[in-house]
């Protein structure tokens, strides 16, 4: 295959794997009404809260570990071992006997999906375009909205007349075409073959080279920056519906503003990458979370329904731009070497965010006070974002940052 042919095939395939974090975001929401509605093992909420951590756990150790293997066995057998690993675990779920089976294998399935992202960010920046980086990053992160979306359908369709085991088949199932089109059109990041024929890395020794080199600033700051990140896109997910009811909006309005939200980030994706592409990452990725702050302060005001709306779609397309920018700012400034392991780090403590901003949505909401003061939260955590991505040296590049790991 010639090496137009294998670029081209790199975007759709990254995307379907990254279409399936989207899937896994929603999907338990999905079936927890079903399982609790059915006492279906005896669940209770405590325990559904339980297995989602559980899930998220798993994700946050898979993007660290399998980010780090990618940049020891290459990106491509990497991304096929998490989409098949993620599948097989997902199918699994569809037969579990008790909770505790359940919530092992969601944990399971959460090291191979964790993996995914990481893995096809770091393929996608070395196959896009010079100068294109930014948007072939949010382009293919489009993608999670996408699956996000798609699942919520299935559910509707599926749940109803096949029961809730049923999703977890549907999310089993892409895999089927998925992985055979990897293992035959999917090409090998050219800068880990390169990197391999000079010399051999330890995963030891890539995770040390995101210290080393003048790169802890750079590594701690990304960090902090992803935790903010993904606090507020789970957290704004969990509890937005809940926290508009609790404003006075009817249930049906909150609904329908959760789904304008992702609208509005797959639209901020789109115009993220474009505007990254021709200012720069850096003062995109500053600009977008100060975006975030801004918008998500404005939805305290009570407004008119066409203004709250507008409002939510502004916020969903900075709040979740903000984050995958970062992916794409990593992407740009970690060597080719250590780049999935970069992005693998950063979206694993960024995990931990994920599992704080349900935790902080619901303790404001336990606390009576999720409005105003939930959004005057978050966009304090926004605007902490873009305060913690000013730690990345200015002026470092891929170029700039492009010494071998020693």
């Amino acid at each position: 295959m010639s090496p137009a042919a294998a670029r081209s095939w790199v975007v759709p395939l990254a995307w379907t794997a990254v279409l399936l974090d989207g899937f896994d975001l929603v999907v338990l929401g999905t079936v927890l009404p079903a399982l609790l509605r059915d006492h279906v093992w005896g669940l209770t909420p405590g325990t559904a809260s339980v297995i989602s951590t559980f899930g998220l756990i798993g994700m946050m150790i898979g993007a660290m570990a399998i980010g780090t293997i990618t940049d020891v066995i290459g990106r491509r057998k990497a991304l096929i071992i998490a989409v098949t690993a993620f599948s097989a675990f997902t199918a699994l779920c569809a037969i579990s006997p008790s909770a505790f089976v359940f919530g092992l294998l969601r944990f399971l399935a959460g090291l191979g999906l964790g993996g995914c992202l990481p893995t096809a960010i770091a393929l996608v920046t070395e196959y896009a375009r010079k100068g294109k980086g930014g948007s072939a990053t949010t382009t293919v992160m489009t993608g999670y909205h996408v699956g996000a979306v798609l699942t919520a359908l299935l559910g509707i369709w599926l749940i109803q007349p096949l029961g809730w085991r049923a999703m977890f088949i549907a999310g089993a199932l892409p895999a089927l075409v998925l992985v055979p089109l990897m293992i035959k059109y999917l090409p090998e990041s050219e800068s880990f073959e390169r990197a391999r024929e000079t010399q051999e890395k330890s995963a030891t020794q890539v995770v040390g080279g995101l210290f080393r080199g003048g790169l802890l600033r750079a590594t701690i700051a990304f960090w902090v920056t992803s935790f903010m990140g993904l606090l507020l896109v789970y957290g704004l997910n969990t509890w937005l519906p809940e926290i508009m009811r609790q404003a006075g909006y009817p249930l049906g309005a909150a609904l329908g503003l959760l789904l304008t939200l992702n609208l509005g980030g797959v639209v901020g994706l789109l115009v993220a990458g474009r505007v990254a592409d021709k200012a720069g990452v850096r003062p995109a990725v500053i600009f977008w979370f100060l975006g975030a702050a801004v918008f998500l302060a404005l939805l305290s005001v009570k407004l008119p329904a066409a203004g709250l709306y507008a409002a939510v779609f502004l916020t969903g397309g900075f709040v979740f731009s903000a984050q995958v920018l970062v992916y794409a700012y990593i992407g740009k400034t970690y060597p080719d070497a250590m780049r999935a392991t970069g992005i693998g780090w950063a979206a694993g403590v960024g995990r931990v965010g994920a599992i704080s901003g349900p935790i902080l949505g619901g303790a404001l909401l336990t606390a009576g006070v999720a409005y105003p003061w939930g959004f005057y939260a978050f966009a304090g955590v926004g605007a902490l974002g873009a305060a913690a991505v000013t730690g990345v040296p200015a002026g470092r590049s891929r170029e700039g940052a492009a010494t071998p790991v020693p």
